[in-house]
């Protein structure tokens, strides 16, 4: 949860400060993420080892995200085939 509004993290306003502070390291920023998704899977599963998180909508709020509308075909950071 966000400290600041009590959103789910990353809440809209860290998304686009994530942005910002990883302007120029899109990997740094994915393996930042992965991190954070990792320490906060094993946290649910802690506490709630019955019904733990849904992998599919974990991964859609700490990483699905992160590709919006940029430069290549669909979206993403990646430019396409050349």
């Amino acid at each position: 949860m966000c400290r600041a509004c009590a959103a789910p993290w990353p809440c809209a306003f860290a998304r686009l400060t994530l942005r910002q502070e990883y302007a120029h390291d899109k990997i740094g920023l994915h393996v930042y993420l992965c991190a954070v998704l990792h320490e906060a899977t094993a946290d649910l599963y802690r506490l709630h080892p019955h019904d733990g998180p849904d992998p599919r909508s974990l991964f859609d709020r700490f990483l699905g995200w992160v590709r919006g509308p940029g430069p290549g075909p669909g979206g993403g950071d990646h430019p396409g085939p050349a």
